[in-house]
């Protein structure tokens, strides 16, 4: 298998979307405006060349619909998990054919789900509307229930992707890393294998490195993983392995940093990166590196 599934986006689950997105705009982040979907959530983003990261929470609990047998309920899982917590609820890797992944993650021994179709309303930036659509292909493993993935196939990405969404005050160009929390790592090499190719995963004392056509996912240790965002993170129920954080590209690193002073968000200085614990965003461990 080809790399061929790049990171499209992360999945930040937050119980208040206006407070959430007031902290990533304070941090000089440009968000695109309020969104719903039709299950009940709504998210605002904040968008890259390629990729972007989801704010999203649940708006409207009464239009959440318990999934039928054999499906993924999208609405279930978010009300679900922040009811636990907020924080980096799924991971999405860009998709091209929404059932041709599901077959392909099947016929590799995965837990697949019926290729989930929806559009919903978006406003451009000139204020007008336009319609865009998504078929998702969901992915779970009993041994994470907190950390779910997706491939997401566009079917209008000319009225989705916007420059003038992805310029940020604070310099940041693009999401470099996810980093997920796992005390054993290497037993997950054979689910990334299935999802990127063997020759894509990468096994050291570290880890995991999982090589994709847009950046990587880290399989690290809690131990690591404190180390790296400067305290431990909550990544999944009961110990469970769970994203824990994620790594961004900023072409300036001072004006990364003065965002962040003038939001009053807590972080560290290290040898070309910042770093922003999880309790001061959301439950998220931050990392912006230099490019």
């Amino acid at each position: 298998m080809s790399l061929r599934r790049g990171l499209d986006h992360l999945v930040l689950a937050v119980r208040n979307l206006d407070q959430a997105a007031a902290r990533y705009e304070a941090c000089g982040f440009t968000l695109t405006p309020r969104a719903q979907h039709p299950w009940g959530t709504a998210n605002r983003l904040v968008q890259f060349d390629g990729s972007f990261l989801e704010l999203l929470e649940i708006d409207r609990p009464e239009l959440i619909a318990p999934a039928s047998v054999g499906e993924f309920s999208f609405g279930v899982y978010v009300r679900d998990f922040l009811r636990r917590r907020e924080g980096f609820a799924m991971l999405v890797f860009e998709g091209h054919d929404a059932r041709a992944d599901v077959a392909a993650f099947a016929a590799a021994g995965l837990n697949t789900y019926p290729p989930f179709d929806f559009s919903r309303s978006a406003v451009l930036p000139a204020g007008n509307s336009a319609t865009v659509g998504f078929s998702l292909a969901f992915v779970t493993d009993p041994r994470a229930p907190e950390a779910v993935t997706f491939t997401c196939q566009q079917t209008a990405p000319q009225y989705f992707w916007k420059p003038q969404f992805q310029r940020h005050a604070n310099g940041v160009q693009g999401i470099a890393a996810v980093v997920m929390q796992a005390d054993r790592p290497e037993q997950w090499q054979g689910h990334f294998a299935a999802l990127q190719g063997e020759a894509a995963v990468r096994r050291h004392d570290a880890g995991l490195d999982v090589m994709t056509a847009r950046g990587r996912v880290l399989v690290r240790r809690s131990s690591e993983v404190a180390a790296r965002f400067g305290g431990p993170v909550a990544a999944g129920i009961g110990g469970t392995p769970g994203f824990a954080g994620y790594v961004l590209t900023t072409r300036d690193l001072r004006a990364s940093e003065t965002a962040l002073a003038h939001a009053g968000v807590q972080f560290a200085r290290r040898a070309g990166s910042l770093v922003v614990p999880a309790d001061s965003v959301f439950g998220v461990g931050i990392e912006f590196i230099a490019i």
